[in-house]
């Protein structure tokens, strides 16, 4: 049976050399152990886990590591399994979120890819996470004919898409919901894009929520455009 200290001895051996793969030396665990005990009383105490079998020397010059009977009475010696379960619960919640996030950013990037293609239009999705937007299929817009004869209204619209907290703010103002809505020309609030319409409709996926939708020309296939959109929701 170990006492108290001897249990720590190993335990900051076994901690060490799980982090660092090479064999721990008694400074090592007077510096960050045992601040008031002596580097000579380790030493001892790592003599008598030797001896029992909990851990070896490798070579004359080297540190000590544990042995495989040393990591069995570690673990069922060990009292903190409590803490360390918090830590590794709080560790795979920050994982999950973060994979989740990234999941659902990719899942709203392969939609609005379709939606660029399928409706040759320019696509946009708020960023799952972020209050920011993303956009494809801006090449879509400089090929309609409305804007190759008016290149200054083109401008006009690629300027508000780079103002990303603009465009952010006019989305919400226009509040768009679960529904699949169309706003046509002037009703898209500010005379930039007034020569656009926009389709739009909210997404959920993985508790994360966004809008998602399309921006083109008036003179749109309003009927598919907005069938298509309600296709691409059902994918998220």
């Amino acid at each position: 049976m170990l006492d108290p200290r001897k249990k720590q001895v190993l335990k900051a051996i076994i901690d060490q050399f799980i982090r660092t793969a090479e064999p721990v030396g008694s400074q090592h665990i007077v510096v960050n152990y045992f601040l008031k005990v002596s580097p000579a009383t380790i030493r001892n105490d790592m003599s008598i886990l030797e001896k029992e079998g909990l851990i070896y020397q490798p070579h004359t010059s080297a540190g000590r590591i544990p042995t495989e009977f040393g990591y069995r009475i570690f673990i069922e010696n060990f009292d903190e399994f409590e803490d360390i379960e918090k830590r590794a619960k709080n560790y795979i919640e920050k994982l999950k979120t973060r994979y989740f996030l990234e999941k659902a950013q990719e899942k709203i990037y392969n939609c609005v890819s379709i939606l660029a293609e399928a409706t040759s239009c320019i696509s946009f999705a708020t960023i799952p996470g972020k209050n920011r937007a993303f956009y494809l299929g801006i090449s879509n817009i400089l090929k309609q004919p409305e804007f190759i004869h008016e290149p200054l209204q083109a401008s006009q619209i690629i300027e508000i898409l780079e103002e990303n907290d603009k465009f952010i703010s006019i989305l919400n103002e226009l509040g768009i919901n679960e529904k699949i809505s169309v706003f046509i020309g002037k009703e898209n609030l500010i005379q930039e894009i007034e020569s656009c319409s926009v389709i739009a409709t909210t997404y959920n996926y993985e508790g994360f929520n966004g809008k998602i939708g399309i921006l083109g020309p008036t003179r749109m296939n309003y009927p598919f455009n907005g069938a298509v959109l309600k296709e691409v929701k059902k994918m998220i």
